[in-house]
Parts: C-alpha cells; structure tokens; sequence
C-alpha cells in the first residue's frame, strides 16, 4: 500500500468498513480481461477471515467465470464525500474508506449452508432477520469468497 497513513490495520474499524458498505465489487477474469460484476452481500469474519456470501441466477457469466477460474478480487467502498478544493482543481479530493482483497469464490451446493448464507445476506442487507427455506436457496445460486488477503484503507473527511 502506497499511502500508510491511511492505511486501517484495526480490526474494529474493518469490519465497521464491510457493516457499512452495501455493494461488493466482484473482479474476474474474462480471458485477457478482468470483469466486475456489482452484488448485494453478506459476511462473516471467522478467526481472521473475511468470507462474503453473494447470490444471484442458477445460470450465467459469472458462474462460468468462476468454475473457470475461481481466483477472484473484491473490492467495497463506503463514506463517499467529495472534498472541495476551492479555486484549485488539483486540491479535490474524496474521503472514503474501503476494502480490497484476494481470494477464492466457489459455489455454495448444500442447502443448510446455502440458507444460512442467504441469512447472512439478507441481515446485512435489510438489518432483519428472515427465514429462508429449501425452495428459496435452490430458486438461486450462492457465491463464497474467502478471502486469502486484504487491505483496508481511508481518508476520513476533515
């Protein structure tokens, strides 16, 4: 990381960072090129790990993608606020504060597993707590990305 004066290290304000954020970036690659798909997650951070749980159709680009080659990049953001540099355009800037990580996705295909994600998604999505039954996990498929590695950093506003 270039900038380590902003640079988050404490695991606290990481995770305020994943609470806060809504739309996980999803980086694959696409041949010679990467493609990013915008999801709706959920998480849980289990002894030192990020692990996101996305959802989405039983059929499609980014499952191919992914059975393809499961090696996968996200990114988040959240706090977005521009900061006004006056007369001198070179003075703009943003605070934001915001995630980056490797890791592997794969298909989530035992339906204990794949509600309970579900539920992980829709808690962080809505702040509520839903039921989700058979017919609700087999209606879509489910994505876990374990992260191996990250890096968090922000620029508060002043």
């Amino acid at each position: 990381m270039r900038r380590k004066d902003r640079e988050v290290t404490e695991p606290g304000e990481i995770l305020r960072i994943v609470d806060t954020a809504k739309i996980l970036h999803l980086g694959l690659m696409d041949g010679d090129f990467p493609y990013i798909v915008p999801l709706h997650y959920g998480y849980e951070y289990r002894e030192g790990r990020l692990i996101f749980y996305m959802h989405g159709a039983r059929e499609g680009h980014k499952l191919e993608l992914i059975r393809r080659n499961p090696h996968v990049c996200v990114e988040l953001e959240c706090d977005v606020e521009p900061i006004s540099g006056g007369d001198i355009p070179c003075k703009y800037g943003a605070a934001y504060a915001s995630l980056i990580g490797r890791g592997k996705a794969a298909l989530v295909t035992e339906e204990q597993e794949k509600r309970r994600a579900l539920k992980l998604l829709m808690a962080h999505q809505t702040g509520r707590d839903f039921a989700i039954d058979g017919a609700m996990a087999a209606s879509v498929e489910v994505m876990e990305v374990v992260l191996s590695e990250f890096t968090a950093k922000a620029r508060p506003r002043i």
